[in-house]
């Protein structure tokens, strides 16, 4: 039982902890966006106030084409959205053997 705690805690570590060249002398940050580049902020704006549009649109004077392309427009406006948030997303097992090691280790 031992073994097998040490080596899911070595697995773990030596999944999250791997050595990085540091960048921090070559990088060079930009605090304005390029004049014909829109920046994430108002992308996003534009796609949620789109967004709105669709759910404010009386959909049952809609035929069933004009339907189907407005629910392929919001999926393709939602998976956008979700490529812009750049969020971090752990999934049920990963957080499950989280838990389970600090069970363990606790």
């Amino acid at each position: 039982m031992k073994k097998l705690l040490a080596c899911m805690f070595s697995a773990v570590l030596m999944l999250t902890y791997f050595p990085t060249q540091s960048k921090a002398a070559t990088m060079t940050e930009t605090s304005t966006a390029p004049a014909g580049k829109i920046s994430s902020a108002e992308k996003s704006e534009a796609l949620t106030s789109r967004l709105n549009e669709i759910k404010a649109i009386d959909k049952s004077s809609l035929k069933g084409d004009e339907r189907k392309q407005l629910r392929k427009e919001t999926r393709s406006i939602k998976r956008e959205l979700r490529q812009i948030s750049n969020g971090v997303y752990l999934s049920t097992g990963a957080i499950i053997l989280i838990v389970v090691l600090l069970i363990i280790l606790l």
